[in-house]
């Protein structure tokens, strides 16, 4: 069985009179990570949802649901033919590679005419990868060197995390489906920290992603020291256990105080939380065989989508349960030269996107963008399908940015960055429409959903000129 500390809940029965049902939610909450049901909002948030006049608080929408912010990355650009949409504003047809993402097409906007010219080789010469990974969510140049003393800048997410963290069990959360590294050379003098972190918490300090699901899983719905955690782990192994049964009673006499919609929606939740714990479980039993000269890691699956689709859900299930509100995942890092023989692919990504304008090199790039959008596609389809405490989907109550720091991985461009916004920020974004802004800072859209999370102050992101309009 998967490992999952825990902190006992107090059974039901013993509930003083005195505390309220928000009380024992929230200590439920601690060891299981419930849902946001509609008899845990407290009185701001019902406050927010009484009407246009009333200030919404920090990462709040309007209507008293929280509003989520994450960033999803993928390596080495885009065939440029296959992914732009042809048309623009509402009348759009998604091209081909984003053909995955039809069905949810009123639920994003394709941005087009975004820039990060601090990710442009300038006086540093080689090193794009390293720079594509670094600036992406800084604005920021990164300072060549593959030593210690590595600068770049604060990323958007630690900009809000900072500011916000502190209403959430976790002030972000930072996923990866690739190494993590944060030293030693890897990309033309580049430190490696640049290539596979996403997140900086300050100019100097990356905040390192979680590869491993399992482990993500024991944080999301654990507690304690590393050591206490492995101390439960034992007792799991030893027991045999789910974490579900351990809470069984106390969600059964949760269930029967909750509405008929809380009880559905808790019902639902229990179910997911027991299908990933069990998937986790299969892929650790079960996984692909080891590549040939290296052992598989306990904990991630050999097929890769399999571990995409997994990271995909514990995000999901993070923000469905108001875990956290920020969270990025790298999916690769930039020049990750990853095989895909999955879809029958066994060249390398990175030699492929040095495609040269060979026909079926170029066809084989297309393939891995589409492959990469169709477990997106997957990911959103879940924040849609799930109902938010405002009966809206989480989907709607989000904002997530899909892109890359590469624009062209044949030419290492970083103008025309390829970059999704899925999700309409709680009301607050015009969803349905492919948008051109010829050539604006990236950090302009940094700024702009900085404001929607409810953070005031923040006058600049890295190179950012002013706000992204109309979105």
């Amino acid at each position: 069985m998967s490992s999952l500390p825990f902190s006992p809940a107090v059974p039901a029965a013993q509930v003083p009179p005195a505390t309220s049902r928000r009380q024992f939610l929230r200590g439920v909450g601690v060891c299981l990570g419930l849902p946001v049901l509609e008899s845990a909002l407290g009185p701001v948030a019902r406050a927010a949802a009484t009407g246009p006049d009333s200030a919404a608080p920090l990462a709040v929408t309007s209507t008293g649901a929280p509003l989520r912010m994450a960033y999803v990355y993928f390596p080495n650009g885009a065939h440029q033919d296959y992914w732009w949409p042809t048309g623009e504003g509402r009348a759009f047809t998604l091209g081909r590679t984003m053909q995955p993402l039809a069905p949810l097409q009123g639920s994003l906007q394709v941005l087009g005419g975004l820039d990060h010219k601090n990710a442009t080789a300038g006086n540093d010469g080689a090193g794009d990868h390293a720079r594509a990974n670094a600036t992406f969510l800084t604005g920021a140049r990164a300072r060549k060197t593959d030593s210690t003393d590595i600068r770049v800048g604060v990323s958007v997410d630690q900009v809000v995390a900072q500011r916000i963290g502190s209403r959430t069990r976790f002030p972000s959360l930072e996923l990866s489906c690739d190494a993590v590294r944060k030293s030693g050379g890897c990309d033309s003098g580049y430190s490696c920290a640049y290539q596979y972190n996403l997140s900086w918490s300050s100019a100097t300090t990356p905040m390192a992603p979680e590869a491993n699901p399992r482990l993500v899983f024991e944080r999301l719905f654990g507690s304690g020291s590393p050591a206490e955690r492995q101390r439960n782990y034992r007792l799991r192994q030893q027991t045999q256990k789910s974490l579900l049964d351990f809470v069984l009673e106390d969600a059964r006499a949760l269930q029967r105080e909750l509405g008929g919609s809380d009880r559905r929606k808790l019902d639902e939740y229990l179910t997911g939380v027991r299908e990933i714990e069990q998937r986790i479980e299969r892929s650790e039993r079960f996984g692909d065989l080891p590549t040939p000269g290296m052992e598989a890691p306990s904990g991630i699956p050999g097929n890769y989508g399999d571990h995409m689709d997994l990271m995909y859900d514990l995000l999901a299930t993070a923000f469905e349960t108001d875990s956290t509100r920020v969270a990025t995942l790298l999916l690769a890092g930039d020049g990750s030269n990853r095989p895909y023989p999955q879809i029958g692919i066994p060249e390398g990504h990175h030699y492929c996107s040095h495609h040269r304008n060979d026909p079926d090199l170029m066809e084989k790039v297309a393939k891995i963008d589409r492959y990469y959008l169709e477990h997106f596609a997957r990911f959103l389809q879940r924040l849609e399908e799930k109902k938010d405490v405002d009966g809206r989907s989480v989907l709607h109550n989000s904002m997530i940015v899909y892109g890359c720091g590469n624009a062209d991985g044949n030419r290492h461009t970083h103008h025309n960055l390829p970059v999704i916004l899925a999700g309409a920020g709680g009301g607050t974004l015009t969803a349905g429409r492919f948008q051109r802004f010829g050539g604006e800072p990236m950090s302009n859209l940094f700024l702009s959903l900085t404001d929607r999370m409810g953070v005031t102050g923040v006058d600049r992101i890295g190179d950012s000129s002013g706000r992204l309009q109309a979105l």
